[in-house]
């Protein structure tokens, strides 16, 4: 007589909340998710474009053919240049002046600190065309400059009207008042790096002024950027201001043009795209130098919008073969 046992099925797993049959979720169509509010939105700001672009084609007051006549007129791009040029002092004034204020901010002496804060509190609270004026009229405080020994003989002077005109005005107003805001960048993107970073570099010995140069600022540079090339693009359009000191620059022209003519939208039209246009290049620009500074925090910078390009251009042989067609884009 044989004895056959059987050994017990196991008891049936107990089905939890979170289990989920997919076997019975292959049928059920797929609905994406609606957003009504956002569609509307959309549209509705599609039409106010539209109904601008409209009254810009065929409303007559813009004058379009005034403005194709005077967008590249000698006198236009002369003073493009010369908004160019006073952009370009006031740069480099505002920003080596400013590093030095920075510098004394940041130190250690009470002094250099009290003057460091005085200069920012007073020239950032004087507007620019009060600053431009006064430095205009320095002549009528001052009419000779002198160098020698400080409240000593003077070794030689000279005429402060035949050395500070109009041109040297406007250059040492903008630089003075860019160097306070350009001072409270710099020391803003200084405290921004990390304590760390310089306790460890002193832990190993590293002069102060290595550590300022090859450790300190390439980090404060990332944080310096931005807020740097905000205020030159500022800078570039503050630089209508000097109309009152009748430099030819951009807006000046554009005023002294429309004054004669009388057309005046079509000449605003000209200085408002030539403003545009100049201040997408400076934006270009600070594009490829923060990429350039990024480098440190980014093993693999992302790709250049003309790289993006150059690569689209490149996959879309791929994507428009017959293969790719019939078969998803899988190999």
């Amino acid at each position: 007589m044989t004895v056959t046992t059987e050994t017990p099925a196991p008891p049936p797993r107990r089905r939890t909340a979170a289990a989920v049959d997919l076997d019975a979720l292959e049928g059920l169509p797929t609905v994406p998710a609606r957003h009504p509010w956002r569609w509307a939105a959309g549209a509705v700001a599609l039409v106010v474009l539209a109904q601008f672009t409209h009254g810009l084609a065929t409303n007559p007051g813009w004058d379009w053919a005034t403005f194709r006549v005077y967008f590249t007129a000698d006198t236009i791009l002369q003073a493009i240049g010369r908004t160019l040029e006073l952009t370009a002092y006031g740069t480099v004034l505002g920003f080596l002046l400013g590093a030095g204020v920075a510098a004394m901010r940041l130190s250690r002496s009470a002094i250099l600190r009290a003057i460091a804060w005085a200069y920012v509190w007073v020239f950032r609270s004087i507007p620019l065309i009060v600053q431009l004026v006064f430095w205009f009229n320095l002549s009528y405080l001052y009419k000779r400059f002198g160098f020698g020994i400080p409240f000593g003989p003077t070794f030689g002077d000279f005429e402060t009207v035949g050395v500070l005109g109009a041109l040297g005005a406007a250059v040492l107003g903008l630089g003075l008042h860019q160097a306070a805001f350009a001072a409270e960048i710099i020391r803003g993107g200084v405290i921004a790096v990390d304590a760390g970073q310089r306790e460890a570099a002193a832990a190993l010995g590293i002069p102060r002024r290595r550590q300022a140069w090859r450790i300190v600022l390439p980090q404060a540079m990332r944080g310096i950027l931005p807020a740097a090339a905000n205020e030159v693009i500022s800078l570039l359009k503050g630089t209508s201001v000097v109309y009152v000191m009748a430099i030819g620059e951009l807006f000046y022209q554009t005023q002294v043009i429309y004054g004669r003519t009388g057309r005046v939208v079509p000449l605003l039209m000209v200085a408002t795209v030539w403003y545009v246009v100049l201040t997408t290049l400076l934006s270009i620009g600070q594009y490829y130098v923060e990429r350039h500074f990024a480098r440190g925090a980014r093993r693999t910078p992302p790709p250049t919008p003309l790289q993006r390009v150059r690569a689209l251009v490149r996959s879309l042989p791929a994507r428009t073969s017959p293969v790719a067609r019939t078969s998803g884009g899988q190999p």
